[in-house]
């Protein structure tokens, strides 16, 4: 009987020791679902909406359109269907960067989590785990994605001449108090189409680019965008065979040189209001030569 248990465990240490790579990987495996399972902010994959940041029960997280310029303005009774999400230290799975999540006092002096400088939210209505029911609600709530190409803001229009601006219903730039949908980069800066243009074709940019500081093209794939948007409105053009450009329902699509943090909007007053206006859901095509 001895001898028969000796020759059992050497086999067994035999078979171990020729299998080690395989222990290794599932020991890697098992590491990283704890990992994963310790986390408090993760990246599940749906398929509408692709990846998409949930907290550590799987709850949906939401970035809020007026939350432009870094700061939290879901306050009072927003905050009864919107509640913030915070968590002191951020654990993320391999898929996610901590170094994407930061902390912000909020008017009301509570904290809250945000996620490349966009604050977090629950929405009260996701009662089940998966829920994602508070994406596009008012067109200014959007689920939180890792990989927006784009951002749809809403916010008050301020021009480089310091006054305050929304668009009428005759589509001019007026002088008054209110928020304005407009398109920006996933970082938050402000788009902008030259009215002089046509469909598809940059009528500002010189050849030599020698004036691309003042207004610098903007490109990048439009692959993923907030749901209010229609990725087919989106078009990349050549710009003298030296850049290329997006458009946005044929208009090309700019920065303002003078826009230098996020939410600026100053362009709309350069030179005069009009000239330079911001793209959104509502704007008509650009006209065709």
């Amino acid at each position: 009987m001895k001898k028969s248990i000796f020759i059992l465990a050497f086999a067994a240490l035999f078979i171990q020791s020729c299998s080690s790579d395989d222990n290794a990987s599932e020991t890697i495996t098992n590491s990283e679902t704890e990992q994963k399972t310790s986390a408090n902010v993760t990246l599940t994959n749906t398929g509408t909406f692709g990846d998409i940041l949930t907290d550590e029960s799987g709850k949906t997280l939401y970035f809020f359109s007026n939350d432009a310029k870094d700061n939290s303005t879901c306050t009072s009774g927003c905050l009864s269907a919107w509640p913030v999400f915070y968590q002191e230290t951020i654990k993320t799975d391999d898929d996610l960067d901590t170094s994407d999540f930061a902390t912000i006092t909020r008017p009301d002096g509570k904290k809250q989590t945000t996620y490349k400088g966009w604050p977090l939210y629950y929405y009260v209505n996701d009662t089940q785990t998966g829920d994602i029911k508070g994406d596009g609600v008012g067109e200014i709530w959007y689920v939180a994605k890792p990989d927006y190409s784009l951002m749809f803001v809403n916010s008050q229009l301020v021009g480089a001449d310091g006054k305050n601006y929304i668009i009428n219903s005759d589509n001019e730039y007026v002088e008054g108090e209110g928020l304005t949908k407009y398109l920006t980069d996933n970082a938050g800066n402000t788009l902008y189409a030259f009215s002089p243009d046509k469909k598809d074709t940059n009528t500002y940019t010189s050849e030599d680019l020698s004036n691309d500081a003042a207004w610098p093209i903007f490109n990048i794939n439009p692959e993923n965008v907030p749901s209010i948007l229609n990725r087919s409105d989106f078009n990349t053009i050549s710009v003298h065979n030296k850049s290329e450009q997006l458009t946005y329902k044929g208009w090309p699509l700019y920065y303002f040189g003078g826009d230098s943090t996020k939410g600026d909007n100053k362009g709309v007053s350069v030179p005069v209001p009009g000239i330079w206006p911001i793209v959104n859901n509502n704007s008509i095509e650009a006209p065709k030569n």
